[in-house]
């Protein structure tokens, strides 16, 4: 009989390394050497997010803590990662001032590839899109206080690995992005699947229509999930649409079809307050007027969804009229797609600009 743990009884020839803004390639004795400044900074000091590389350590020197977190330039993508492989990604680590979870974008890309396999608004990735942030206790995603986003998302490379994140402020610095990517270099490539992750927003919903939470995927993979953020511009429930997912040849009718948007989710019976567990939840929302916002996620970890060929995923947005009929929903809706997949990958529809992400 084994248990959870017993990895850590076995000797690997793994070898451990982490990127962080101390050590900005991972490299095995290049951590903690950043020199301290000797010009002054004082905007920097004012501002008080970015860590000063000549203040709080310039009695002690180098080693000191000098360069733990960096700064983003306007309208410029910053490279957070990019070694060799074959490798594997086992844990992120990053948090920012969560005014800014939308106007940062995460990509990260495989083996050289030109189309990123994951692009996604930094806060989303993170199962925190809406303007209140919420703690999560999934498995894949954790999230702590304040706004210290975690992802266990295992993600191989075989040759190469590259992670950019990309502010999209045309005129402002963010400061005080802190983050750690730790992975391991192996041998041997680690798997076959490759990790995607992919946005999509449709505001407003049209009149009729399912919200597509993933599209046009083609090869060989399985779904791994998704987090979904949802504005209602309508008063009541409006959790009663069904989860399809059409696999391979399906055409109008799906192969799965869920019962609803709560059951799908974890909760039955329209909720009745949020909750954080380890593959489902509902972490933010409660109240069923117009202009609330919810959000939910399910990871399908133990129970992946296979395809061979082809996979889409959308979800009803239902509530009620009078007379017990169904209302089809106009709401704001957004989700994340977690899925693995063989590459190549079909290039993802372009993510929307800066004013088609924000959430007013």
């Amino acid at each position: 009989m084994s248990g959870p743990l017993d990895s850590l009884m076995k000797f690997s020839s793994a070898r451990s390394r982490s990127i962080t803004a101390e050590n900005v390639y991972g490299e095995p004795g290049k951590g903690g050497m950043a020199e301290v400044s000797e010009t002054p900074q004082p905007e920097v000091v004012k501002i008080g997010q970015e860590w000063s590389r000549q203040s709080c350590a310039r009695e002690l020197g180098r080693t000191w803590k000098v360069r733990p977190c960096i700064a983003l330039p306007p309208a410029k993508v910053t490279t957070l990662m990019d070694v060799d492989g074959p490798g594997c990604i086992r844990h992120i680590w990053i948090t920012v001032d969560g005014k800014h979870l939308r106007n940062l974008v995460l990509r990260m890309y495989w083996d050289g590839e030109e189309s990123p396999s994951v692009e996604v608004p930094l806060g989303d990735f993170f199962c925190n899109a809406a303007k209140h942030t919420a703690n999560i206790t999934a498995l894949p995603i954790n999230v702590n206080p304040t706004n210290g986003m975690n992802c266990y998302f295992p993600m191989p490379f075989a040759r190469h690995a590259r992670i950019t994140v990309e502010n999209l402020l045309p005129d402002e610095m963010i400061y005080g992005l802190y983050y750690a990517i730790n992975f391991e270099e192996l041998d041997a490539p680690a798997g076959e699947a490759y990790f995607h992750a992919r946005f999509n927003r449709t505001n407003p919903l049209r009149y009729g229509d399912d919200y597509a939470i993933l599209d046009g995927v083609e090869g060989r993979g399985h779904f791994a999930g998704c987090y979904m953020t949802w504005q209602q511009n309508n008063d009541g429930w409006w959790g009663e649409g069904e989860v399809k997912m059409f696999l391979d040849g399906d055409k109008e009718y799906p192969t799965i079809c869920g019962t609803g948007t709560e059951d799908y989710f974890g909760g039955a019976w329209g909720f009745n307050g949020t909750f954080s567990s380890p593959f489902l939840g509902y972490p933010f929302g409660g109240e069923n007027r117009t202009g609330a916002r919810h959000s939910l996620y399910r990871f399908h970890v133990p129970d992946p969804v296979h395809f061979r060929e082809k996979l889409k995923v959308t979800i009803q947005a239902i509530g009620w009229r009078d007379k017990g009929r169904y209302l089809p929903l106009q709401d704001d809706i957004s989700s994340v797609a977690y899925f693995y997949q063989s590459e190549p990958h079909q290039p993802f529809p372009a993510l929307p600009d800066r004013n088609g992400l924000e959430i007013i």
